[in-house]
């Protein structure tokens, strides 16, 4: 697969995101217009009825400002896998959401935890790890601009706040660990040069062999040329005007 043909743009890179975005909020907004609040479907853990926010936790958010810091990230790292890795991008959410659940539910304290923040991590950490698993210049590119963006989402996978669920976090950051390990996305195949070939040959090189050993530039000519090389002979062609100067 070439890599004009694997990164290639598509209408999914706009729509999952907006679809993901556009749910989170009209849960907010139905909790909001109707006065009730839905944080009983979220992960409780260690509690057989609490494994239903497995599914729901991720819609659910304490706050407006809960919400909104969840949006752009899940928004922008959402695009980021649909168009980086769409090939595998719908597993990776399904089980991203169902993995860091269940560690969560395993791990986490005996409270409610609700937020998409858990996909945010899976999706932070799978995107890292997978693009330097692969080596391929253009993931390794966008690794180390997840690390650039979010990299100090790495602190909140420690207990340093009290209201924070850092327990999703850091199941959301083993999780896409996990994915990164075992999951198998195609990548491109980079176009390799002549010098990157095992059959290369230095000495066959026509560029290196304009370099002496130290590096020097020597100007030779073509074998090939000098062999066949004559020469010149210029010859002049008289060619009578048969006009007459007329009287002026």
């Amino acid at each position: 697969m070439s890599e004009e043909t694997y990164f290639k743009f598509s209408n999914k890179v706009l729509l999952v995101p907006m679809i993901a975005v556009l749910l989170i909020w009209t849960v907010f907004w139905v909790e909001i217009r109707f006065q009730i609040n839905l944080n009983q479907y979220g992960i409780f853990p260690r509690t057989l009825i609490g494994l239903r926010g497995m599914l729901f936790s991720p819609f659910l958010h304490g706050s407006i400002e809960h919400l909104y810091n969840n949006t752009i990230p899940i928004a922008i790292l959402t695009a980021s896998l649909v168009y980086f890795y769409r090939s595998i991008s719908f597993k990776v959410l399904l089980w991203g959401v169902l993995l860091s659940g269940l560690l969560t539910w395993i791990i986490g304290r005996p409270s409610y935890h609700i937020g998409a923040s858990g996909v945010i991590y899976v999706l932070a950490s799978f995107i890292f790890f997978k693009g330097i698993f692969t080596k391929h210049y253009r993931l390794v590119a966008l690794s180390l601009m997840v690390v650039f963006i979010y990299g100090s989402l790495l602190w909140f996978i420690f207990p340093l706040k009290d209201n924070i669920s850092w327990e999703g976090h850091l199941s959301g950051f083993i999780t896409g660990l996990a994915l990164a390990l075992f999951v198998k996305a195609k990548i491109p195949t980079t176009k390799k040069y002549a010098w990157e070939l095992e059959t290369y040959n230095e000495e066959e090189d026509e560029f290196l062999r304009h370099f002496d050993e130290h590096g020097n530039f020597i100007e030779r000519k073509d074998e090939a040329l000098e062999s066949e090389e004559k020469p010149f002979k210029i010859t002049y062609h008289f060619r009578e005007n048969k006009t007459k100067d007329k009287p002026t």
